[in-house]
């Protein structure tokens, strides 16, 4: 069995919408919602949030978080990168539980409606082709081989070429959106890699639905969400 910590990345000043984490979604904190997730999955030993806000620490702990040290400023900023504030929290981890961890597997607090069965199905890919790296994604709604365009020398032109022409969305190659749902990072490779990154030459992808991979980024956001629980379309 491989040792687990999840972590949780909640830093206090999210810009898109004002105290995103812990703002009420259906009447409880978003981030409460994440604990959940991790808490019903089971498989992690500990759950970590790694944040610099003492509000979002208290709201993490009241719902069965661990927030044993909090973020240092630098890994707090809107440029500070993600995946160096996961290996901060491991590092910060390692020392605080006195044990190694196997694997990282990270949830982003903006995706509520992911499922334990996506959590499973994660970790037995990751079990089976032990990458480095494995993240979610779903399908993409634009396709640069048909829909999507750039500017090149003054011209605009599709983003990705291919000899043939393509006049349907549905001939050309199959692409996918990183969904910001779940990453699983083996340790070794978030410690010793020069420039640890979810994308690398050893990666795999676990397809999610449209619906599980709704991302909350503004207030429509928020406001969809809570629509499909008022109608009862999705369950927290």
């Amino acid at each position: 069995m491989l040792n687990i910590l999840l972590t949780i990345a909640a830093r206090g000043g999210s810009k898109g919408v004002k105290k995103k984490n812990i703002k009420l979604l259906a009447g409880r904190p978003l981030i409460s919602y994440t604990i959940a997730q991790a808490k019903r999955w089971g498989k992690a030993k500990h759950i970590v949030v790694t944040t610099d806000s003492l509000e979002i620490a208290k709201a993490a702990k009241k719902f069965g978080a661990d927030v044993p040290f909090l973020r240092p400023k630098n890994l707090a900023t809107s440029t500070a990168s993600k995946v160096d504030v996961i290996k901060h929290a491991l590092i910060a981890s390692e020392n605080y539980y006195k044990q190694k961890f196997d694997v990282v597997v990270d949830l982003d607090v903006t995706s509520p409606i992911r499922t334990v069965k996506d959590l499973d199905n994660c970790l037995k890919l990751f079990l089976r082709k032990k990458p480095n790296t494995l993240f979610s994604v779903v399908t993409a709604k634009k396709n640069p081989y048909f829909n999507m365009v750039e500017e090149n020398n003054g011209k605009v032109v599709l983003s990705k070429q291919l000899p043939g022409r393509i006049v349907r969305r549905q001939d050309a190659p199959k692409v996918y959106s990183m969904n910001a749902s779940i990453y699983f990072y083996d340790r070794k490779y978030l410690l010793t890699a020069k420039v640890p990154s979810p994308i690398n030459n050893r990666c795999c992808m676990y397809e999610m639905d449209e619906l599980s991979s709704v991302d909350i980024d503004s207030e429509l956001d928020f406001k969809y969400i809570d629509l499909l629980v008022k109608e009862k379309l999705v369950r927290l």
